[in-house]
C-alpha cells in the first residue's frame, strides 16, 4: 500500500475518484458534485482557511488501484477550546480492510500531532456542521444533499481503531402527505397569532434585509454551542443563495420576527440530490441540460431542511412549530412534494428533538461524531448532554 499526498490535479482527481470506486456497486449512494467537494479545499472559496489548514491523502494498493482517502484539518478558532487541542478528519472513504483504514487514520493522526493537536474528531467537515458531518450508523436509505452516507462497515473500522462516541445525532423525516397532529396545530396556530409576532418567507426583492437578519439570528442562536461555530456574514449568505438560485423556492426559507426584530430562521431547499443521482458528480454541458429537464419534470419530491435556529431569549416558545405549520401550508400548493428530511439534531439539543417528534416526524437516520485521543491513557470526555426536562 502507498499513501500519496493530494498536491496537484492528478492526485486531486484520484481523491475524487476514490468515492466512485468505493460505491460503484451501491445504487443508494449519490455522488456529490466534484466542484462542491473541491470547493471545501479551495482557500478562495472556503472561509475556514482564514484560520485553518488542511491536508489530504489517497491510498493505493500494489497495483495502483484506489483503496481509500482521508482529509485532516485544523480550525484554530475551535481547536483550543477543548480540554486538549483537537483537529478533525473527514471525507474518509475506504475498502473494507482494517490495515488500509488504520493506515489512513494513522497518517491523519500523525499530521495533526505534528501541528500540535492531541485529539481528532471525525468524520466531520472543514466548514459548517450542516455538511458532510458524522458517520451514518443506521438508516442506509437515500442520502439527501450534503448529508453523510457511507457503507455500514465504516462503523467497525472507526471503533476498532479506537474512536469513541463524542455525540450522537438523528435525522428526522416527515411524511407531509399525512396530517399534522391536532395538538401540534393548535400550539403552532396559537404561537403564530401572538401579538408582536410575524412570519415571513424570503423574497429576492428583499434579499438585502433578509441576509442581514438571517446572519444576525444565526450568530446569536449558535454562539452558545461549543461546536464548530463560525459567525456568518450577510455576504456569505448571499453567495450561498446565489449559488443555489436554480433550485431555491422563496417559500421554503423563513424568518420570524418579534416587534420587527428577527428572532428565528428556517432554511430549506428542494433536495437536489434527487437530480444529482443522475449526474455522477459532473456538471458539464450535457448534465446542465439534464438538470433542467429533471427539474422541470418535478423530479425533486423531497425537501431538505438545512437549519433552524432561534435566539436564546425566544427558545422554548414554540417558534419552530409555527415555521413548520407555515411550510405545510406551502406544500398544499406543491403536491409533488411528499417528504421533508430535517437536518440532524444532536443528543445535546433535546429541545429541538422534541419539536421534530411533536410534529410527527420520525428519527429514521442515526449518526455518530467520534473523537480519538492521541494519549490513550487520557480520560475521555463525551460532549455534555444538558440535564433539562423536555
Amino acid at each position: 500500500m502507498q499513501i500519496l499526498k493530494v498536491e496537484d490535479r492528478k492526485s486531486e482527481k484520484m481523491f475524487l475518484d476514490t468515492a466512485r470506486v468505493i460505491y460503484k456497486n451501491d445504487n443508494t449512494w449519490v455522488c456529490p458534485l466534484d466542484n462542491d467537494i473541491k470547493s471545501v479545499f479551495n482557500p478562495s472559496m472556503n472561509p475556514y482557511f482564514k484560520h485553518g489548514m488542511v491536508q489530504r491523502w489517497v491510498l493505493t494498493d500494489e497495483n495502483k488501484c484506489l483503496n481509500g482517502r482521508i482529509a485532516a484539518f485544523i480550525d484554530h478558532n475551535l481547536a483550543g477550546s477543548y480540554d486538549q487541542p483537537t483537529g478533525g478528519i473527514g471525507f474518509f472513504e475506504c475498502i473494507d480492510d482494517e490495515p488500509s483504514a488504520f493506515l489512513l487514520f494513522n497518517t491523519a493522526r500523525d499530521w495533526l500531532r505534528e501541528k500540535g493537536m492531541e485529539a481528532m474528531d471525525g468524520p466531520i467537515n472543514f466548514g459548517e456542521t450542516d455538511k458532510y458531518w458524522g458517520l451514518l450508523v443506521k438508516g442506509f436509505t437515500h442520502p439527501s444533499f450534503d448529508v453523510p452516507y457511507n457503507p455500514p462497515y465504516y462503523q467497525q473500522l472507526f471503533q476498532s481503531y479506537g474512536f469513541r462516541t463524542y455525540y450522537k445525532m438523528e435525522g428526522f423525516h416527515l411524511d407531509i402527505t399525512k396530517p399534522l397532529p391536532e395538538r401540534f396545530i393548535k400550539i403552532a396556530e396559537w404561537v403564530a397569532r401572538k401579538p408582536g409576532y410575524s412570519f415571513r418567507h424570503f423574497t429576492w426583492e428583499e434579499e438585502e434585509r433578509f441576509t442581514m437578519d438571517f446572519a444576525r439570528v444565526f450568530n446569536e442562536a449558535w454562539a452558545s454551542f461549543k461546536i464548530h461555530f463560525e459567525p456568518l456574514e450577510a455576504d456569505y449568505i448571499k453567495g450561498v443563495l446565489k449559488k443555489a438560485k436554480a433550485i431555491i423556492d422563496e417559500e421554503f426559507i423563513w424568518l420570524a420576527y418579534f416587534e420587527e426584530k428577527p428572532i428565528a430562521i428556517y432554511l430549506m431547499f428542494p433536495d437536489v440530490n434527487q437530480i444529482f443521482k443522475h449526474l455522477n458528480g459532473k456538471m458539464n454541458i450535457i448534465n446542465m441540460f439534464r438538470f433542467l429537464y429533471l427539474k422541470k419534470r418535478k423530479t425533486m419530491t423531497r425537501a431538505k431542511g438545512m437549519l433552524m435556529g432561534v435566539i436564546p431569549k425566544f427558545q422554548g416558545l414554540g417558534i419552530e412549530s409555527a415555521f413548520i405549520l407555515n411550510l405545510v401550508k406551502v406544500f398544499k400548493n406543491k403536491p409533488h412534494y411528499t417528504e421533508i428530511e430535517f437536518s440532524w439534531v444532536a443528543d445535546f439539543n433535546p429541545k429541538m428533538r422534541k419539536v421534530f417528534i411533536s410534529v410527527g416526524s420520525d428519527p429514521v437516520k442515526h449518526y455518530i461524531t467520534y473523537r480519538y485521543l492521541f494519549d490513550r491513557n487520557k480520560e475521555f470526555k463525551r460532549y455534555p448532554i444538558p440535564d433539562i426536562k423536555v
